[in-house]
């Protein structure tokens, strides 16, 4: 994805001096059903439900399946949101042999690919990394380590298969890779892992510890082994949906997904003419303490995290007109989640705020469930627009929403707000283990002054070799082609400065829009 041009402006939030806010300044991802955020973006907005079977590729999930619940060995799901080509990767672009990227644990691969096209998106090369003044941190959350099982089942048949496998490794490898020496770590707090990852990425910008944060998170189901323990627990959903808010919710359908963040000091990306989707105005961790069971959530504790957000945002609930809950469908999980919430966001007013949950549309990323919700919002603010939360055309009758502050977001509509009012959004995160996380985020306004630019651009693309380069023209063209008031030559600028220069290259010079779709139909065609 290349940067969009930014939103008209309007008003700012007033911050005090020596603020601490935080620009997200790229943006990757890849869902169920979406290849990249573009396409994750058109399936939120058309309300599609992203769940699927099990692909036969994965496992034979009809061994392992029986509907009737406690069944040993069986699971009675067989539902879930699957990332296509998992099993993909181009080894030799990242300098990794073919025989070590077999033995990699899928995770790895699928976050370094995020990573190359998180600094993509945000214009950024190896160089220009190293031409940042302070180090450039790595933060994944990743929670399951299943390739593993694999060479212990290998082992146990006879044939002797050692899978090297480290959670760390997902985030080091980056590191190795780009050449970076700031804080690399990866971070499991469950199903908040990826959540908790961007909040540790925000404070270390705010402690001066790093120039630029990549974090994010990442979740691949490769093994059975997941399926079977979540229905022995009576954690999934026997319904292939995950009907967060609604009737019926008795469990989540697992997914998969994997979503990277870059994060910069407010001030610094301003200066450095970066694009901007949004801004996190506030961030909080907490845990919820000893409950009445280990996996039994803590209201109060989820409204602590949510004020300790607020406060460091410096806003209050009513300027709040959206929230991305963590909304896993489950008939314990919900109404303790709006209870925490409605504690939080208590006005005395009803119904002013708006909430949804990705959940209902690709099932609980888990370790990058945070991660996914962060990204819908960041969409929903870059089009002004709120889109619909599944299945809860009829609301779940243990939650009293009309006496609540908040209404269930059931169609696409745009998101209004208050003359002199920015969108300000919540996003909650919350772990089976008791770890909480929440985020603060707002739109950015734009105020900088626009460059004044005439004449014909240089377009210049490169890849390894003509057939890759062939379909990055393509995807340029699909691009821009959909693309609504685009600035010629900040796309450009983008290709020349912003990307790593390759043996196999491409230059055009146009003038417009149409001149360049043109002359890259030319080339896509082979004339």
């Amino acid at each position: 994805e290349l940067p969009v041009a930014p939103l008209a402006t309007s008003p700012s939030v007033s911050r005090a001096a020596g603020s601490k806010d935080i620009a997200i300044v790229g943006l990757s991802g890849r869902y169920p059903g979406a290849r990249n955020i573009g396409e994750f973006w058109d399936n939120l907005k058309a309300g599609r439900d992203s769940i699927t079977e099990v692909p036969a590729d994965r496992w034979d999930m009809e061994a392992c399946y029986d509907p009737q619940k406690g069944k040993a060995g069986k699971s009675y799901s067989k539902w879930g949101g699957f990332v296509a080509d998992v099993d993909k990767f181009d080894p030799l672009f990242f300098n990794i042999s073919p025989r070590e990227a077999h033995y990699m644990d899928p995770q790895e691969r699928l976050f370094l690919e995020a990573v190359w096209e998180a600094l993509e998106d945000g214009g950024y090369t190896r160089n220009r990394l190293r031409l940042l003044d302070g180090p450039v941190s790595v933060y994944a959350g990743v929670m399951y380590e299943e390739y593993q099982l694999y060479g212990v089942e290998e082992s146990l048949k006879g044939n002797p298969l050692n899978i090297a496998a480290s959670p760390a490794s997902i985030a080091n490898r980056v590191s190795y890779f780009l050449n970076l020496h700031g804080a690399s770590m990866s971070v499991d707090t469950m199903c908040s892992s990826s959540l908790t990852a961007i909040h540790l990425g925000c404070r270390a910008l705010q402690s001066g510890d790093a120039a630029l944060v990549i974090a994010g998170g990442v979740n691949v189901t490769v093994h059975p082994h997941k399926y079977l323990m979540l229905s022995e627990g009576g954690f999934v959903s026997s319904q292939g949906r995950c009907a967060s808010f609604g009737e019926g919710g008795e469990g989540y359908v697992p997914s998969e997904g994997v979503g990277v963040v870059l994060l910069k000091r407010l001030s610094d990306a301003e200066a450095d003419g970066d694009q901007i989707y949004g801004v996190v105005r506030g961030s909080s961790i907490n845990h919820g303490g000893k409950t009445n069971g280990y996996t039994v959530p803590n209201p109060k504790a989820q409204r602590s995290v949510i004020m300790a957000a607020m406060n460091e945002a410096g806003v209050s609930a009513e300027q709040i007109s959206y929230v991305e809950a963590h909304g896993t469908g489950t008939s314990l999980g919900d109404p303790v989640e709006i209870a925490g919430l409605s504690r939080a966001f208590e006005t005395g007013k009803k119904q002013y705020c708006s909430i949804g949950s990705v959940k209902s549309n690709i099932g609980h990323c888990e370790s990058a469930a945070g991660v996914s919700g962060l990204t819908k919002v960041l969409l929903q603010l870059r089009h002004r627009q709120l889109v619909p939360s599944l299945y809860s055309q009829t609301l779940n009758p243990h939650i009293d929403f009309e006496d609540s502050p908040f209404k269930v977001q059931q169609v696409l509509a745009p998101w209004t707000s208050a003359a002199g009012s920015l969108r300000l959004a919540g996003i909650s995160s919350f772990g089976a283990g008791g770890s909480n996380a929440h985020l603060i985020v707002s739109e950015y306004t734009d105020r900088r002054p626009a460059g004044k630019v005439s004449g014909a651009v240089l377009f210049v693309l490169s890849a390894r070799n003509r057939d890759r380069l062939q379909a990055y023209a393509q995807r340029l063209h699909a691009y821009l082609a959909k693309a609504e008031g685009i600035s010629l030559h900040d796309v450009g600028y983008t290709l020349q400065t912003g990307r790593e220069a390759m043996d196999e290259r491409l230059a055009v010079v146009v003038k417009d829009v149409p001149s360049l779709l043109a002359q890259l139909e030319k080339y896509i065609s082979g004339e």
